[in-house]
């Protein structure tokens, strides 16, 4: 069984477990910064591991226009050519094959889309996709999906779903055809994603439709989207999300790993652990860190504002990063505003540190059984004006 709980809170669904891969194993909850071209922005695979990060997802359909997947085989897998010694998920790229840029059309056969690099039209197929993140060597690769944009009707959210859950289907017969003769504990991971936008009878239909084939994990897409964040309340997007993963909870069985792919807001990762989801993926961390929003243990600090002009303390007198432990405040919000590589590198390095210590503390915390605890204080630091 690739994935099994060993510790479970008192007073919520939170929970930690271990995922076993063929990289080895990996404790939940955990969160994985975004690397789509087998890199995090302005983070080098070393830094990653000084920060004890133990996993992180690429992008299989932006690798495999470059540098190719040929490339990428040639030295064994991805986490050789990219120096990493922790988990790799890779992403199928549906996200991005939606695109305006990129999208031409698409059917129940697959995705037509034009190559950014070349301009050539490209032709996606669920069994291409697989083969492909396979080629790469990812841990664990996700099926290709059909992500139904904000704002669509009912209608063809259905049609979405319905799409997904057939693609899902090719994927994994796909996948157990071509793992056939690899050896059970070398074999790739396969997480299904469900889709249904906001509609909860959606999202039951979709998940049970997936539950019918065996994945190794289930993963809750289209619900972090910056679209649902400016397009409504906050509040309300936050309802919806924490809707929909008590759908999906109620539904997947409890030793299937539950991934909430998008979330990287401290507060609603929180949430969503609480309610049982076990791993994450964001570029929140990096692209709020390079616009100058730094998390700390004191909650968020805006660290462009002119009162930082002189100030000579780290970032946070808490953080035992290497950014908080060789720089200023006044230093960082200097390289920052203008615009230098070593300012997005040492806020992000310091954003990244925080996620992953948040995520440590939170883990600490379900052994404890104290997680409301922890989790309450949290929310206190983070509500702070």
């Amino acid at each position: 069984m690739a994935f099994n709980i060993t510790h479970k809170d008192k007073k919520t669904n939170a929970r930690v477990g271990i995922l076993q891969t063929k990289s080895g194993a990996i404790e939940t909850p955990f969160f994985m910064p975004v690397a789509t071209k087998a890199t995090t922005k302005f983070i080098n695979s070393q830094q990653l591991e000084e920060m004890k990060i133990k996993a992180v997802i690429s992008n299989a359909f932006i690798l495999s226009l470059r540098p190719g997947k040929e490339v990428i085989k040639k030295v064994g897998d991805l986490g050789k050519f990219m120096n990493f010694s922790g988990v790799n998920f890779t992403d199928s790229g549906g996200f991005q094959m939606y695109s305006e840029y990129l999208y031409l059309k698409s059917d129940d056969s697959g995705v037509w889309f034009k190559n950014p690099i070349s301009g050539e039209t490209i032709f996606m197929t669920p069994e291409k996709n697989m083969d492909i993140q396979l080629d790469i060597g990812a841990d664990v690769a996700m099926c290709l999906d059909t992500m139904p944009l904000y704002g669509q009707s009912k209608k063809d959210i259905l049609q979405a779903v319905e799409r997904t859950v057939a693609w899902a289907e090719r994927c994994k017969k796909e996948h157990d055809r071509l793992q056939k003769k690899v050896p059970q504990k070398r074999r790739q991971l396969l997480f299904s994603i469900s889709q249904g936008g906001i509609y909860s009878d959606l999202r039951k239909h979709c998940v049970e439709q997936l539950l019918k084939y065996d994945f190794d994990g289930f993963a809750i897409g289209g619900v972090a989207l910056p679209e649902q964040l400016y397009g409504g309340n906050i509040e309300d997007v936050k309802k919806q999300e924490q809707e929909i993963i008590r759908v999906h909870k109620k539904i997947v069985p409890e030793n299937k790993i539950c991934y909430l792919m998008g979330e990287g807001d401290p507060l609603w990762m929180l949430d969503a652990i609480a309610l049982g989801v076990d791993c994450f993926d964001s570029r929140f961390p990096t692209q709020s860190a390079r616009r100058g929003s730094l998390l700390t243990w004191q909650g968020k600090l805006k660290i462009l504002n002119k009162q930082y002009t002189f100030d000579q303390k780290p970032i946070d007198k808490n953080c035992k990063c290497f950014a908080c432990k060789n720089y200023t405040r006044s230093y960082i919000r200097h390289l920052l505003k203008e615009d230098e590589a070593v300012g997005k590198e040492l806020a992000s390095y310091h954003n990244l540190f925080f996620m992953n210590e948040l995520i440590e503390k939170a883990k600490e915390a379900i052994k404890k059984k104290k997680f409301s605890v922890f989790k309450n204080k949290i929310e206190k630091i983070f509500s702070k004006k």
